[in-house]
């Protein structure tokens, strides 16, 4: 598994998600933002579910903590938080919990907070938007490791996701193999067409019909 997460790490989002679009599999969510480090995260995916706090019962656990201490090295926490309220899900503790065990970086959908805690720790926060204000009172965590959505893309416990200053990308689990091997490919070919260009060759030959078709099914 290590190796797979490897190859995915190599990989920039969009490479990925071409190979997505040769495949013809969903996968790519826009609009989520890097708030925090400018490194790329790779690693497979532990999710937690939010939910309005009203009419919930209370619990002393707090927030996404089941997932850290849930956490192997190099994985990335994925959270749904769509209830519209204006509360954050993650924070400055919480990231330095995960940095601890080793976290990769935590995506958010919805809002994130302490988000200058996190650049000081230099631990990557992707997030839907950010903001002050507390989760207490207002959400709860209703579930742990439970498929989750993140824009309009459905993501299971287990998944793989690239996540950059372009976009966050999921890949199905038992499509690991099959997306890394159309995405090398086309990661291949597009640093051959940059050395072409490096060496002169017109960028309307080099990017031409080849180029167009290129993700074809």
């Amino acid at each position: 598994m290590d190796d797979l997460i490897a190859r995915l790490g190599r990989i920039d989002s969009c490479g990925i998600s071409d190979a997505l679009d040769k495949l013809g599999l969903p996968g790519t969510v826009g609009g989520i933002h890097r708030f925090t480090t400018d490194r790329r995260i790779a690693g497979r995916v532990l999710t937690v579910t939010m939910g309005a706090a009203e009419g919930r019962p209370s619990t002393t656990r707090h927030l996404c903590t089941a997932a850290i201490e849930a956490a192997n090295p190099g994985d990335v926490i994925v959270v749904e938080q769509r209830t519209g309220l204006d509360a954050a899900c993650w924070g400055g503790n919480l990231a330095l919990g995960a940095q601890v065990r080793g976290v990769a970086g935590v995506i958010v959908e919805g809002p994130a907070r302490d988000i200058d805690d996190c650049r000081k720790l230099d631990f990557p926060v992707f997030a839907r938007e950010h903001t002050a204000r507390t989760a207490r009172g207002r959400i709860v965590e209703v579930a742990t490791n439970e498929p989750v959505r993140v824009g309009e893309v459905t993501v299971a416990p287990g998944d793989y996701v690239v996540a950059d200053g372009s976009a966050v990308v999921f890949v199905p689990q038992a499509e690991i193999l099959r997306v890394l091997e159309t995405a090398e490919s086309i990661v291949a070919r597009e640093e051959a067409m940059a050395e072409n260009l490096r060496k002169g060759m017109p960028i309307s030959q080099v990017m031409g019909i080849n180029y167009e078709t290129m993700l074809k099914k």
